[in-house]
């Protein structure tokens, strides 16, 4: 009986796997991911599959600027998505892109749930004037507009990875902290909360072992559906020329650099890393979507 008790497995156990079944059930999800995958996987692989280093200015020819798409250089080298006005091939240039993209939505996502994830299970479970104080300020911090307060910090911090990195942050912790802050308000309320206080377990301990693992499937979606978020801000920001410097070849400031040779006829400078970006956000809203739908039964039908 109880190497039978032991082959069971637990709640937790059985609904992952049910959770994994689901995931894989669904055409979305798995094109979704699949999708997404292949850009993480080329934004990796981007300074060995790129044919040339948009970074090193060795390796861009002035005289290849504006070449149309399958044009050749006269090294011989062949342009598949053509050059922009710098010479630099955008095929090249779009792979480093989708770096800094999903770097950007990535950190800013992971370090916007760290901080909002703690202030929500602490405004949760202290209660009184904290959780008064706390939510205040997060209600403060969704009255403004997400894009004009990324502007004000990017007009005082400058331009940069870290600074856009920094304020995406500022302007996405407070999503977190709310969405958090109501499922674990939730989870407080049932009866093992109130068993494992009435064992005078620590409040540290009853956050971490008990409370958040039962909000990282909502955790997860939020994640999802703020990274898609903040890689559509940086790309605003850097389209607006208040993101990345133009060193530095992001999706955005792609789209802003071929944005005046449109009326020309030169398309591909623009258009080419615009769908790039609407393919990753589309993914990675999709995927959150079909998270959202998988880990909460009751929106499936």
């Amino acid at each position: 009986m109880t190497d039978l008790a032991q082959d069971v497995p637990g709640p937790r156990t059985s609904n992952f796997r049910l959770a994994v079944r689901r995931f894989l059930a669904s055409p979305t999800a798995v094109g979704a991911l699949l999708v997404f995958a292949f850009f993480c996987v080329a934004a990796l692989l981007a300074p060995w599959i790129a044919p040339q280093n948009p970074y090193d200015l060795a390796q861009v020819d002035i005289l290849d600027s504006l070449l149309p798409p399958g044009s050749e250089s006269f090294t011989g080298m062949t342009y598949w998505l053509g050059t922009d006005g710098q010479g630099r091939d955008m095929l090249s240039a779009i792979l480093y892109g989708i770096r800094i993209s999903l770097i950007v939505g990535l950190l800013s996502g992971f370090f916007a749930l760290i901080v909002g994830t703690t202030v929500g299970l602490i405004a949760a479970y202290r209660r009184g004037w904290a959780e008064t104080v706390l939510m205040r300020i997060v209600d403060l911090q969704l009255s403004f507009p997400t894009i004009l307060v990324a502007l004000i910090l990017l007009v005082i911090l400058g331009r940069g990875v870290d600074k856009i990195i920094f304020a995406l942050v500022v302007v996405q912790w407070a999503y977190f902290a709310r969405t958090v802050r109501g499922v674990a308000l939730v989870e407080g309320a049932r009866e093992y909360v109130e068993a494992a206080r009435g064992l005078r377990l620590g409040g540290v301990r009853i956050l971490l072992g008990h409370v958040l693992p039962n909000c990282l499937p909502t955790i997860l979606v939020v994640a999802t559906m703020q990274m898609a978020t903040a890689i559509s801000l940086e790309a605003t920001l850097s389209f607006l020329g208040l993101g990345l410097p133009p060193t530095r070849p992001s999706l955005g400031l792609l789209i802003s650099n071929g944005f005046d040779y449109l009326q020309s006829g030169r398309y591909w400078i623009s258009v080419v890393p615009g769908l790039v970006l609407l393919a990753i956000i589309v993914s990675v809203n999709l995927l959150g979507d079909r998270l959202r739908d998988i880990l909460n039964p009751h929106l499936r039908r």
